[in-house]
């Protein structure tokens, strides 16, 4: 395992990495490759044991689909690769979900936040601060006062009709693979973003890979 792994000093060793993924009955998955390379690099960088023939295997054996499908694939330390494939309907057109920021707070220097598994304490916490019918997503930010993502999403803010703000990882995140589609084709920038930027934006969206960007809006008060 690297020096710099998080792991290195024996702690947070009780998880499992997820990919979270939505099939397309006529292209497959999208942003499939991303989705391999985050999990590849993850396992290396966690300790996990990856195996690319036996996760292309366990997806093979999914069963197909004449509609659109939710693939949750999930990777154990020793190897070990289940998948699941659930029907999966699309938020509909001109849907705004509504954000809150949550009083739960992210901890920048805990790098396992970068990866995509079941660590997720954090994040159900947050959610779990407001009605399930009063929000669609909860906002998190650091001890800094810095937005950092959603509990399912990452953040993305139109502050210029220039590309969408999204925080930087340093801010402490999870690496989205919409949020590194975006970045790669520059249709996203890293900013460090605050509460007041939310305020003043233009535009506001959350996203992630199965759902793609979603228009979003802050609650008016912050009242639960």
């Amino acid at each position: 395992m690297p020096a710099e792994s998080p792991l290195r000093d024996g702690r947070d060793t009780d998880f499992y990495l997820i990919e979270t993924m939505r099939r397309e009955p006529d292209t497959g998955i999208a942003r499939f490759d991303l989705h391999m390379q985050r999990l590849e690099d993850s396992a290396k960088a966690l300790g996990f044991r990856y195996d690319r023939q036996h996760i292309d295997a366990a997806l093979a054996a999914l069963p197909a689909s004449t509609g659109q499908q939710r693939i949750r694939l999930t990777l154990a330390r020793d190897g070990l690769c289940t998948a699941q494939a659930t029907p999966f309907q699309p938020i509909a057109d001109g849907t705004v979900w509504t954000l809150r920021i949550g009083a739960t707070r992210l901890d920048s220097s805990d790098h396992l936040l970068r990866y995509k598994s079941s660590r997720r304490g954090v994040f159900d916490a947050a959610r779990a601060e407001f009605p399930g019918d009063a929000v669609q997503e909860v906002l998190l930010l650091n001890e800094r006062d810095e937005l950092c993502e959603g509990t399912i999403t990452s953040l993305y803010v139109d502050l210029d009709d220039g590309p969408l703000h999204t925080p930087p990882l340093s801010c402490g995140l999870l690496a989205s693979v919409l949020r590194r589609s975006l970045l790669t084709s520059g249709k996203a920038c890293e900013t460090v973003l605050r509460p007041e930027d939310l305020a003043r934006a233009k535009r506001i969206f959350v996203g992630n890979s199965l759902r793609d960007l979603i228009p979003a809006q802050l609650a008016a008060s912050p009242s639960q």
